[in-house]
């Protein structure tokens, strides 16, 4: 017989993984944004986020560097850069 599983949940917060990135990161760039807010809704590490008025920006301390946020920056506004170590 089993019983349910049950796990302590823990926050992305508490678990910075910006450290093992992979070798790009993105860039907001800050000229053409709509505030569409797909870059938020598409990061699965939910580390964009709005600074204000069309104003977005990424916690590398999060960021995995996968790219979703460019890709689907309606406007390419987000492009990714090489990773300075």
């Amino acid at each position: 017989m089993f019983g349910p599983l049950i796990s302590k949940a823990i926050t992305a917060r508490a678990n910075k993984t910006g450290s093992w990135r992979v070798d790009s990161k993105p860039k907001f760039l800050q000229k053409d944004c709509i505030a569409c807010k797909m870059c938020i809704l598409i990061c699965p590490e939910a580390c964009v986020t709005g600074e204000g008025k069309n104003t977005f920006a990424c916690d590398y301390e999060f960021c995995k560097g996968c790219g979703n946020c460019a890709a689907i920056c309606p406007k390419k506004d987000i492009i990714m850069v090489k990773e300075d170590n």
